[in-house]
Order: structure tokens, then C-alpha cells, then sequence
């Protein structure tokens, strides 16, 4: 027969609504009663319905990802992240696509969070950069937590999670300098999103701090994309690399495997021609010939610091998460797509 909550407070020896409160998380609870609980929780192997609990209070047991990303390797990543601490904390989620250009958003998001009851939101890029949707959820007083590309000196700390892409990209263009590349071509991401101008930025202060001139000439406005990476690299590398590009950044690892493989068709050998970086490390980094020298940017672990500092938002200042980290920085990794000068 299915294990009751009765049947877990006969076992510890508490009343029902003692294990209900344990189970919910309460501050007021003491920490011998909450082992005491959780102990015959588990010895039962008891599942809480997560339905009945949203129904039965005024408590809502359900967080929601929203996001508005062409990259399904990223969404993936997110929603593992985000789902993997919802299941620690007893909290269903709800995954939901939306379209930061669709002038219906405003409605679409105020009947989501009537229809599914949510206790927060995790809001990531493009979605999370826009103050029309922050101030909708300020006016419907949801807690909500924003994974933003930018760096710990912005505003609004105790509701971000910060991926440090510039310096990421500063790091990548910087091991192309040290490798003899002053001519590297950048191929942009779409420019609605903050990470493309973060990278931009983080590539044109390295070549600042080399003394290496910026050309105009070398930089493609792109989408993250495989196909705009392909366009991109072949307009950069046009008439037999007049321009006399050595090095391409990609905006992301798609972006990066497109201009592989059109620097491919065009006969060009990499690295020994031409060295080629993405950003990501998205399964595309790995799936290319060479592979991709890339930023690792560990998104599931993010989208976990995002939920966990929702969870302390949902539950009151009283239980604040003293682990969480709020700012991430992608880490280059090297690999055989890149090389020195020839």
C-alpha cells in the first residue's frame, strides 16, 4: 500500500502536520525534530504529493524556466540544472519557451504563473536582460532570479546569477595573441542578447592591452548559429583571406563549427592556416574536426546556483543559501582548432 503522512508520523512519533511542516521546509522547525522526520521519511521511502500540497495551502510548490535560446544544448543544460534542485527541494517544475519579440508576452506570462500557481522564476538570456518583464513580475510581487552575462560590479546582485563572459572572451583572444594572431576575425552572436556585446567587449580590450589595432573590417554581425558562422567565416576569408585573417573567435561553439567547416570547403587547413575558437563548450566544440579550443561554461551548475537562490527567496531571508555562488567565469579550454602563427 502507498506510504501515508500518517504513516510517516506514527514512525517518528510527531503529529501530521508536524511532518508536514518539516517536509515543507519551515525556519520554525527544530533541527533534532526535522532529522527525526526526515529519518522516517526515508526509512518509508514516502513521496509527497506535490499536487495536493499546492492545492491544500497557500503555499505553491512549483518554480518555472523561462527562456527564449536557439541553442537546445544550452536549454538542456538549464533545465537539468534548475530540475535537479527542484527534486532536492520536493518542488516541481514548469518549462515554458517564449518569445521575447511577441508583443502577446506580458499576457503569456501573467496567465503561466495563474495557471501553473509559481512560487518563482528563473529567467534566462535573452529574457532575463529585459526590464518590461522584470517589472511585470516586481507588479505581480513573483520572486524571480536572472541568469545575466556581465560582471560582478552590476546592480541587483541578490537577484543574478552572473556569467563573466567578458573576461571569458578577453582570455580567448588573449591566447590567440600569445600565439602571434593580430589579425583575428570575431563572428558576433545575435545582438539582442548581452553575451555577444560582453564578448565583443572582453575581445576588443585584449587587443587593446596587446597594442594590437582594431579593424573594423574584422568583425562579421552574426546570429548564434551554425549557418551564420558559415556565412560569416566565408565573407571574413572572401578573395583568398584578403584581409589576411589568421584567427577567427566564434560567438559560440555553433558559430565556431560553421566557420570550421566553411574554412574547410575553401581548402584552408586548420590550425595550421587558420586557428578557429568558439565559446561554450557545447557538445559542437567536441563534435567537430579538429576540435574546438572554447570557453567552458558549466550551465547546469549555474542554472542550480539560480534555483537555489530562488529557493531562499521563496522561503524568506531566514534560510539564505550561504554556498551560493552568484558569478561564474567561463573557463578556456585548449584544444586542437587552434595553434601558433605560421
Amino acid at each position: 500500500m502507498k506510504v501515508t503522512i500518517n504513516d510517516v508520523a506514527k514512525l517518528a512519533g510527531v503529529s501530521m502536520k508536524t511532518v508536514s511542516r518539516v517536509i515543507n521546509k519551515e525556519p520554525s522547525v527544530r533541527k533534532k525534530t526535522f532529522d527525526i522526520v526526515m529519518d522516517a521519511v526515508k526509512e518509508l521511502n514516502y513521496q509527497p504529493n506535490l499536487a495536493a500540497r499546492n492545492l491544500a495551502g497557500t503555499s505553491s510548490f512549483t518554480v518555472g524556466l523561462v527562456y527564449d535560446n536557439p541553442n537546445a544544448y544550452y536549454v538542456i543544460d538549464m533545465q537539468n540544472g534548475v530540475l535537479s534542485r527542484c527534486k532536492e527541494e520536493g518542488y516541481e517544475l514548469v518549462i515554458h519557451p517564449c518569445s521575447y519579440t511577441d508583443s502577446q508576452m506580458e499576457e503569456e506570462f501573467i496567465t503561466m504563473i495563474k495557471r501553473s500557481r509559481l512560487a518563482g522564476l528563473v529567467l534566462t538570456p535573452p529574457l532575463s536582460e529585459h526590464s518590461k518583464i522584470t517589472n511585470l513580475l516586481d507588479e505581480l510581487k513573483i520572486h524571480y532570479v536572472r541568469v545575466l552575462s556581465g560582471r560582478p560590479t552590476d546592480d541587483d546582485q541578490d537577484t543574478c546569477i552572473y556569467v563573466n563572459d567578458y573576461k571569458a572572451a578577453y582570455e580567448i583572444t588573449t591566447h590567440l595573441l600569445k600565439h602571434g594572431h593580430t589579425n583575428i576575425g570575431f563572428i558576433c552572436g545575435d545582438k539582442e542578447h548581452k553575451s555577444t556585446s560582453e564578448r565583443l567587449e572582453g575581445y576588443k580590450a585584449a587587443l587593446v592591452d596587446f597594442d594590437t589595432p582594431l579593424n573594423a573590417a574584422f568583425l562579421y554581425d552574426g546570429k548564434y548559429s551554425f549557418e551564420s558562422g558559415v556565412e560569416g567565416a566565408k565573407a571574413l576569408l572572401k578573395d583568398n583571406n584578403e584581409l589576411a585573417i589568421t584567427a577567427i573567435l566564434g560567438g559560440n561553439d555553433e558559430v565556431a563549427a560553421g566557420a570550421l567547416f566553411a574554412s574547410r570547403l575553401m581548402g584552408i587547413q586548420i590550425p595550421e592556416q587558420l586557428s578557429i575558437t568558439g565559446f561554450e563548450d557545447s557538445p559542437f566544440s567536441r563534435q567537430t574536426w579538429p576540435k574546438l579550443t572554447t570557453a567552458h561554461q558549466a550551465n547546469d551548475v549555474i542554472s542550480q546556483h539560480a534555483a537555489r537562490l530562488l529557493f531562499t527567496k521563496t522561503r524568506g531571508a531566514r534560510n539564505q543559501d550561504k554556498e551560493i555562488i552568484t558569478s561564474f567565469t567561463p573557463s578556456v579550454v585548449i584544444r586542437e582548432s587552434s595553434g601558433p602563427k605560421q
